[in-house]
């Protein structure tokens, strides 16, 4: 049954499609986007390590989701950067707004990575 908007109900065909989706949009960032392997790289290496070191669920649960949450915001940032560059190489100054952005958001998201490392393992 329809909601009010006329929207129907996913049912396991929808689901198996959007997980299509989502695993072709894994394949197409693992394949064009080496910041992303690097990232998948480290995740690898160090959400367990985070699962090692931390003392409490809490600090374990920190150390390995900060590590984590790189990659979704990894892949935005290359989903900007793929809409921009569909568009053409030349330069337009909101294209580069945008793509700077993305980076920064990149950039943030490390930084209370490490932040967040620091302070559990310092203590």
């Amino acid at each position: 049954m329809a909601d009010g908007y006329g929207h129907l109900p996913r049912g396991p065909k929808r689901l198996m499609m959007a997980a299509r989706w989502s695993a072709q949009g894994l394949r197409a960032a693992w394949l064009h986007e080496s910041s992303f392997r690097l990232e998948v790289v480290l995740a690898v290496v160090l959400a367990p390590l985070g699962l090692l070191l931390g003392e409490t669920g809490v600090e374990r649960a920190l150390l390995a989701t900060t590590v984590l949450l790189v990659l979704p915001v990894e892949l935005l940032n290359s989903a900007i950067e793929a809409v921009i560059e569909r568009y053409g190489p030349e330069h337009h100054e909101l294209a580069g707004r945008a793509k700077d952005m993305g980076s920064a958001a990149v950039f943030m998201t490390l930084a209370v990575t490490a932040l967040t490392w620091l302070a559990i393992l310092a203590s």
